[in-house]
């Protein structure tokens, strides 16, 4: 397949940006931006996303609906502070429950990300549920996505239509990949996601990371967030390096 004939199957099933379909490069996307401290253009609420990817969800949206399925989204974009309000009350939640400072943090990292390393910053991101079946406790479970749980039909939509529209998994089921436990409910939107993550791994990530009202930033040092970006950073799916 030549680059022409590719780049118009892309845009047929994911609505790459026009700029991408030119064959001009993407802009450099501004740190403050990649970091989650910019002020991205987003549409959809409660729950936002860059315009590109919300037109994407909403055709897959459309289309799932046509087969009894009501994707909704749970969580999309999510600016630095409210990662880092998330990240501060699990420490001192996890700190009251007797974890040291090496514990605290790893279990954090289980499922949530430091601040300005979520790809929720991007707008590329959405956590999603079936919003036809009635929400009990936490919804983004796992066992809620297997066996009898209310949301297998959708996993299995999403695993076998999700592409279609530009959205693939990072934290696959497989247990050859490092970082973030499995998430059934996490999509991303590769045409863009990949660009983001491509500018993301350019920046000076030692210093960018270090935040004075972060609990915790004694224990993030340069050993550790060297493990941390290449674990957990980087263990995504191959389809989004």
């Amino acid at each position: 397949m030549n680059r022409k004939t590719f780049l118009q199957l892309s845009v047929a099933l994911t609505g790459v940006s026009s700029l991408a379909v030119q064959g001009k490069p993407f802009l450099p996307i501004p740190k403050a931006l990649l970091l989650g401290k910019g002020e991205p253009k987003l549409m959809g609420s409660p729950n936002p996303l860059l315009e590109e990817v919300y037109h994407a969800f909403v055709r897959m949206q459309h289309k799932a609906a046509l087969e009894g399925i009501a994707i909704e989204i749970v969580s999309a974009y999510r600016s630095y502070n409210r990662q880092q309000a998330i990240w501060n009350r699990k420490f001192t939640a996890n700190k009251n429950a007797g974890y040291t400072p090496i514990e605290n943090i790893q279990k954090i990292i289980e499922y949530s990300t430091l601040p300005g390393t979520s790809r929720h910053h991007w707008g590329t991101d959405l956590d999603i549920i079936d919003g036809s079946v009635p929400k009990e406790g936490d919804v983004l479970l796992t066992e809620k996505f297997h066996d009898n749980g209310p949301y297998v039909q959708l996993r299995e939509w999403l695993e076998s239509n999700a592409a279609d529209f530009g959205f693939i998994a990072p934290y696959t089921k497989d247990s050859n990949r490092k970082g973030f436990y499995y998430e059934p409910w996490h999509y991303s939107y590769a045409p863009l996601a990949k660009k983001y993550l491509n500018d993301y791994l350019k920046l000076d990530l030692q210093t960018s990371l270090k935040a004075p009202n972060l609990l915790g930033k004694e224990a993030l040092n340069s050993a550790f967030l060297t493990r941390y970006i290449d674990e957990n950073i980087l263990g995504i799916n191959p389809l989004l390096r």
